[in-house]
């Protein structure tokens, strides 16, 4: 990969990652959340992945201030994805997903699932609004595989 790309890359990865990292005092809150404390999790919610390339439930709805453990289960025969942020920020990350299928995620509100297998993720929603999530695998987002998170006062 020419240092170009790898620039493109990172730079593509950093806008959709960038709301969870900034997300670390009351000015600063991202549109999405920010990565929550087991010892504060008010609700458990089960999200399941499919190789029919659909989250089940795709609509999940919390209240702000609430935080919340996913518990993913990957019930698939290859990786699954469950990653939170804002849709545009997501659909620019699936692009350099894309040209960099091998690309490895380590953050707060990102979680890859192997095939069969079971993660959980803590999250706590700042904001009202809607956050989205998906799954960035290459092809599986433009397959469908996406929902969003409805966030009330």
């Amino acid at each position: 990969m020419s240092s170009m790309n790898l620039k493109a890359a990172l730079a593509s990865l950093i806008v959709a990652v960038a709301p969870a990292a900034l997300a670390h005092g009351p000015e600063t809150h991202s549109p999405v959340g920010e990565p929550g404390k087991a010892a504060a999790v008010t609700r458990t919610i089960e999200v399941r992945m499919s190789d029919t390339m659909r989250f089940h439930p795709e609509k999940i709805s919390v209240r702000r201030g609430e935080t919340v453990r996913f518990v993913v289960k990957n019930d698939g025969l290859e990786p699954h994805e469950f990653m939170l942020g804002e849709i545009k920020a997501l659909q620019e990350h699936a692009e350099v997903m894309r040209k960099h299928p091998t690309m490895v995620h380590d953050e707060p509100n990102a979680i890859t699932v192997n095939p069969s297998q079971t993660g959980e993720l803590i999250w706590k929603f700042t904001t009202s609004g809607r956050v989205d999530f998906a799954c960035l695998i290459p092809g599986h987002f433009e397959k469908g595989m996406k929902g969003d998170i409805r966030v009330s006062q």
